[in-house]
């Protein structure tokens, strides 16, 4: 299932950042269909970090999943959205050298229905947000 609207590779620049768009639900409630992304290629990863990975049957596809566990094989990736799919548990790990990069930030759009005063306030509080490592998630994911 895609989760980046077209395909962005890794910065080749003097700041190794770039931009991402989010296309699908297996990341709810974490990201959304639209959310916009800035990924910071070639970073670390540990356990609980939001990535950006090549889809292992489709490498010019790439895909948002929160890295649950490393493995012998690789990162065991998962989505937050459990009825997505999508994921580890469909695809088994992927290779280390398959992890992009980790996302920084996200970016939430203003809709066309958020026009209230109230909505746009509620918006601009909460429109712009690091994406931080969940190790609560982490350990709920791997159980699955």
């Amino acid at each position: 299932m895609p989760e980046l609207s077209q395909e962005t590779d890794r910065a080749r620049g003097p700041l190794p950042f770039g931009p991402a768009e989010v296309t699908g639900p297996s990341m709810v409630p974490t990201l959304h269909h639209g959310d916009l992304l800035l990924v910071h290629w070639g970073a670390r990863i540990k356990p609980g970090d939001v990535v950006v990975l090549r889809h292992p049957f489709q490498q010019d596809l790439l895909v948002v999943k929160r890295a649950a566990q490393r493995r012998e094989a690789g990162w065991w990736v998962l989505g937050d959205n459990a009825f997505a799919g999508g994921d580890s548990t469909d695809y088994g790990a992927v290779p280390e050298e398959f992890v992009l990069g980790r996302v920084r930030f996200r970016y939430r759009p203003l809709r066309r229905d958020q026009r209230s005063p109230f909505t746009v306030v509620r918006w601009a509080l909460s429109a712009v947000r690091p994406v931080l490592s969940d190790r609560s998630a982490s350990r709920r994911l791997r159980a699955r």
